[in-house]
């Protein structure tokens, strides 16, 4: 019985707690029941709640038993209805004789819920329920598939390889949503249409006793953060285009994506190790070791150098190792506002309490409206539909460091990553070799993305350089697709002003986004290329812009913050000019 008591105590604890549902669940120290049956029970509870609620209140078994709480009730029943085993717990617990002692008023009012429905199966009455979950939240919402997302390592295997051994009782479905409908039984999976050898298959599906991943032929990776790689070095880079860099790695997704691409693109035309060669750093030592074991589990070590505890900053564009590097990924500390799953706990729908009354069938649509009411979207967020999703079940890959602290991050703050971020992409543009540069966060702040690409664009390396955003039309095709672009303003907090950039349409055309809650399944995410159209520094005041030069522009944010300076703490070199405020009015 402590698995019921146990997965209460997870759902009531407050958000304040931090960490994400699976984290919280796999680090609690309290809890007597096995984390994955906890996991297990409340997402699968989630997503028959309002059929549950229903199913409870019209058998009014709150009023008869004063042991049982909504929540418990829930929980209870949900494993005496729908649970292969029943409730776990013995036989004479309690709390189950509460629940058996009802077993034929709940059954027949759960087959009467299946008939009203006109559902002849299980399967097809749970997506009947999902389908009432969606018209629960209005027009337009949907309820989010966060998939999990599985990349195919082509440095130790290839597609067609994982199709025929990982792969081989999978059905390929056209959309996310066919993830977690129809047949339970049935595995399935996405092909995805933005990146190659990209797979989805439903939520909480666990490799980790798989050969494929216990060998690093495939590895578990957040669609959106294998945009930065695959932006960088897609299908038309050459084997020996040049060498790449990734100044801030750790954990390593990013960094073995690239090698990936390498060998999918050397084994078109040769065999061998790659021509191109990888060097790979992070400034921790911790999480340089995490770095090092990542790139010897993908089979990587040969085409990659980690520097162990290697400060970006502290680099030498000039040093003679860096002579032939031609691309940079920049995937820096970020507010990591973008990132789902700190927080998903399903929220359920529960049944009324032994004090409330008991909806009737006519107004019992309205209250499920309520309390399936979805939370607001990002004020910063036009181009998404909010949703609250209660099928969010992945612990998300975190390529940065997360930062912001669960209340929000302050405009300070904010300041203070969008200068060291600034520093970090300016300090890539003065590479000698240098054409090719991808910058992300996983953040949803103007401040840390649209304007950083201002600000680098404004500095006088990149106009001396002649380096300017790749155009939409430069991306790889996939990316080309995605419909996702930069924005030019976003909602002020706590009354401020709108913040607005001057960034030409072509440039926030040349950036990406994603949107937490969108249908896409991904997380709050932000990548942008920048291409240097002249190989000599010798012209000054101009940049690239496309179809022609322009003179240095002007561009301007409304009413962010006025100059303040700052030195990133974690930095190891001295930097003697101001770190920028804000623009002013």
């Amino acid at each position: 019985m402590s698995l019921y008591y146990d997965a209460v105590s997870i759902l009531t604890t407050p958000s304040s707690t931090g960490g994400s549902f699976k984290s919280r669940l796999y680090t609690s120290r309290n809890l007597k029941a096995s984390p994955a049956q906890i996991y297990a029970l409340i997402t699968e509870a989630a997503k028959w709640d309002i059929l549950l609620k229903e199913v409870i209140d019209a058998a009014g078994i709150l009023k008869l038993e004063p042991k049982l709480t909504p929540l418990l009730s829930l929980l209870l029943v949900h494993d005496h209805l729908l649970a292969k085993n029943g409730i776990a717990a013995n036989a004479n617990h309690p709390l189950r004789t509460a629940i058996e002692r009802h077993k034929v008023r709940l059954k027949g009012e759960f087959t009467k819920a299946r008939v009203r429905r006109s559902c002849a199966s299980i399967p097809d009455l749970k997506d009947a329920v999902r389908r009432e979950k969606i018209a629960a939240l209005g027009p337009g919402a949907n309820l989010t598939v966060y998939p999990r997302w599985v990349r195919i390592n082509n440095v130790r295997t290839t597609m067609e390889e994982q199709m025929k051994s990982t792969f081989a009782g999978y059905k390929v479905v056209k959309t996310l949503e066919e993830l977690v409908t129809g047949d339970e039984k049935q595995k399935k999976m996405r092909l995805d249409p933005h990146i190659p050898d990209l797979i989805a298959v439903a939520p909480g599906a666990d490799f980790s006793i798989s050969p494929a991943y216990k060998n690093g032929e495939i590895i578990l990776q957040d669609k959106a953060s294998c945009f930065p790689a695959y932006l960088l070095c897609d299908e038309t880079w050459d084997d020996g285009d040049g060498d790449l860099v990734d100044g801030c790695a750790a954990p390593g997704n990013k960094t073995t994506h690239m090698a990936s691409l390498l060998y999918k693109s050397r084994s078109k035309s040769m065999r061998g190790l790659p021509k191109s060669h990888i060097i790979s750093m992070d400034a921790s030592a911790v999480r340089a070791k995490t770095l090092q074991k990542m790139v010897s589990t993908a089979g990587a070590d040969n085409s990659v150098t980690v520097l162990q505890g290697q400060d970006f900053l502290a680099l030498d564009p000039e040093d003679p190792q860096f002579e032939n590097v031609t691309g940079l990924l920049l995937d820096p500390s970020c507010s990591g506002s973008g990132i789902i799953g700190r927080d998903d706990v399903p929220k359920l729908v529960l049944p009324a309490g032994k004090n409330d009354p008991i909806p009737s069938q006519s107004n019992s649509k309205k209250r499920k409206r309520d309390a399936s009411k979805p939370q607001p979207a990002p004020k910063s967020q036009p181009h998404s539909k909010p949703a609250q999703s209660q099928m969010q079940t992945q612990d998300p890959t975190a390529e940065n460091e997360l930062i912001e602290a669960e209340g929000g991050m302050s405009q300070e703050r904010l300041l203070k990553l969008s200068n060291l971020q600034t520093r970090i992409v300016t300090h890539a543009l003065s590479f000698p070799a240098a054409r090719k540069i991808s910058y992300s966060t996983c953040s949803i702040h103007l401040l840390e993305n649209e304007c950083v690409v201002q600000r680098i664009l404004e500095s006088e390396v990149a106009r001396r350089r002649g380096w300017r955003v790749m155009r939409r039309d430069e991306q790889p095709e996939g990316l080309r697709k995605w419909g996702l672009r930069g924005v030019k303003s976003e909602k002020g907090d706590d009354g401020e002003e709108d913040r607005e950039v001057d960034l030409e349409e072509e440039d926030l055309q040349g950036c990406l986004r994603c949107w937490p809650g969108d249908v896409e399944g991904t997380g709050g995410f932000f990548v942008v290329g920048f291409v240097r159209e002249r190989e000599d520094d010798t012209e000054t005041g101009k940049t690239g812009v496309g179809s022609g030069e322009k003179e240095g522009r002007s561009r301007k944010i409304v009413n962010v913050e006025k100059e303040q300076e700052y030195e990133e703490e974690d930095s190891e070199e001295d930097d003697d000019d101001d770190e920028w405020g804000g623009f002013s009015d």
